[in-house]
C-alpha cells in the first residue's frame, strides 16, 4: 500500500480478507425518510460487533420519487457526529456527489473530518443520479461526467500538494494560498461508486477502489475479473479493491430461502453465508449491508450478522 491509504481505508479494504460495512440509516423504514432514532447506539453496536466501516450517503434534497433520502443530515455534519461517538471503525462516504459541490469545500470538509477522526475517512465519490438536484443547484446535468473528472483532479491536487497551482473552471490557485488542514495521509483514498459517467479504464487508473451494485453472481464475477485486469494494466502492483452494496432483509428463521428485493435479498442466515462465500470466491473485498427493508429490529439483525455471519469470514 502507498501512504495515500489511511487508517480508514486499511480497515475497510484488506487484500486477503473480506470486510463488512453498514450504511446509515441503521434502521428499517418505509418511504423515503427514516426516523434517525438510536443511530449513535447502533453505530457503536456495529463497531463493537466487528463491522469494519460505517457508510454515509450524500442526498442534498428530498425527491420522493427516488424512495430514499439517506441519513437525512448533511454528510459532513453527520460524519463528525458519529466520529465523536466511535473509536476506530472506518467512516466512508457512499458517495459525495462531486458535480454538485465546489471541490475546495469538499476538500476542506473531508480533510477536517479525516484529521478529527484520526485518519478514519474514506472519501467515496460519485456523479449523482437525481435530475431535480441538478436543476435546484443550477448545474448542467449533461456535463456531470466532465465536472466529476475535474473535481476529482482538483481534490487530489489540493489535498496532496502544499501551495498548489490549480487552473480550473471552478477557480484558480497560483501558489500563494493553500488548503488546510491536509489529511493524515498523502491525500485521501477516493473509491468511486458506480461508473460516475466514466469509462472503466479511467476508473481503474484513478479510483482507489470501485464500489458497485448487486447483480447476479455470474455478471458480478465478470465485472470483478475485468476490474482486476484493468487495474493490473493501469496501476500495476497496487491493490485496488472491489466492493458491493446489498440490501438485506434478514429473517428470524435462519433456513429461509432467498427471495429478491430491490438490489438484494430477503433471506435467512444460512443462505446469506453461502452467498457471501461465493462473493468472496469471485473476489469481492468489501460487502456493504443496507438494512432499509429490514422487517426485524435492526439491533437484532446487526447482532446476528456480527455474531453469526461476520466471524465466519475472519
Amino acid at each position: 500500500m502507498t501512504a495515500r491509504y489511511n487508517a480508514g481505508f486499511e480497515r475497510t479494504f484488506r487484500e486477503d480478507e473480506l470486510t463488512f460495512g453498514a450504511i446509515f440509516p441503521l434502521e428499517g423504514y418505509e418511504g423515503a425518510t427514516a426516523s434517525m432514532e438510536d443511530q449513535v447506539e447502533r453505530a457503536r453496536l456495529a463497531e463493537e460487533l466487528g463491522f469494519d466501516a460505517l457508510w454515509f450517503r450524500d442526498v442534498p434534497l428530498l425527491d420522493p420519487s427516488f424512495g430514499d433520502a439517506g441519513q437525512i443530515y448533511d454528510p459532513w455534519v453527520y460524519l463528525s457526529h458519529i466520529a465523536a461517538h466511535t473509536d476506530d471503525v472506518a467512516l466512508a462516504t457512499g458517495a459525495i456527489v462531486l458535480p454538485l459541490r465546489h471541490p475546495l469545500h469538499v476538500a476542506k470538509a473531508a480533510a477536517s473530518v479525516d484529521r478529527l477522526s484520526g485518519g478514519r475517512l474514506v472519501l467515496g465519490v460519485a456523479s449523482g443520479d437525481r435530475p431535480a438536484e441538478y436543476d435546484a443547484f443550477g448545474v448542467d446535468r449533461e456535463t456531470r461526467g466532465e465536472r466529476f473528472r475535474e473535481h476529482f483532479r482538483v481534490l487530489n491536487t489540493v489535498l496532496e500538494e502544499e501551495f498548489p497551482e490549480v487552473e480550473s473552471e471552478f477557480g484558480a490557485m497560483n501558489g500563494e494560498v493553500d488548503l488546510i488542514p491536509k489529511p493524515t495521509a498523502d491525500g485521501l483514498p477516493m473509491p468511486v461508486t458506480g461508473h460516475a459517467r466514466q469509462d472503466e479504464d479511467w476508473l481503474a487508473e484513478h479510483a482507489d477502489a470501485w464500489m458497485y451494485y448487486t447483480q447476479d453472481l455470474d455478471s458480478q464475477a465478470e465485472v470483478v475479473d475485468r476490474w482486476r485486469d484493468l487495474t493490473a494494466e493501469h496501476a500495476p502492483g497496487e491493490f485496488k479493491p472491489f466492493g458491493q452494496a446489498t440490501y438485506v432483509d434478514l429473517t428470524e428463521d435462519p433456513t429461509t430461502p432467498p427471495s429478491e428485493i430491490h438490489q438484494g435479498f430477503r433471506t435467512g442466515r444460512e443462505w446469506l453465508v453461502d452467498y457471501i462465500e461465493r462473493l468472496e470466491d469471485i473476489g469481492v473485498n468489501h460487502l456493504l449491508f443496507n438494512l432499509k427493508y429490514s422487517e426485524r429490529p435492526v439491533d437484532e439483525v446487526l447482532r446476528e450478522l456480527g455474531n453469526e455471519v461476520v466471524p465466519q469470514f475472519r
